[in-house]
């Protein structure tokens, strides 16, 4: 009996589902559908950590995070670096200030 999935997965998945006696059927996604699929993995995975809350899901997330920084063309320095700054100009998330509303 065939599982349909259609998501992005890591590269050695096939290779995990051949060792498991199953053949997976693959194609390769072109440069925008892998723009977009990456996207679509991200807001999976995210889904995932917030069901489960396992570190593992947190891993997972930062992969596709990372996969998203290289596709658009960017180093992991300038990725920090934007973070960096964006942490000095508006801080972080450390207080855990939640804002209820602003009156004018």
């Amino acid at each position: 009996m065939a599982r349909k999935f259609d998501k992005l997965v890591r590269d050695k998945i096939p290779e995990v589902i051949e060792d498991n006696g199953e053949t997976p059927t693959v194609s390769l996604a072109g440069e925008d559908e892998y723009s977009e699929r990456l996207v679509d993995k991200l807001e999976e995975e995210v889904a995932e950590y917030r069901e489960s809350h396992e570190i593992e899901e947190l891993a997972d997330i930062l992969e596709v995070i990372h996969a998203i920084r290289k596709d658009r063309g960017l180093t992991r320095e300038e990725l920090q670096d934007e973070r960096a700054l964006k942490a000095e100009q508006r801080g972080r998330f450390d207080e855990g200030i939640v804002l209820e509303r602003v009156d004018e």
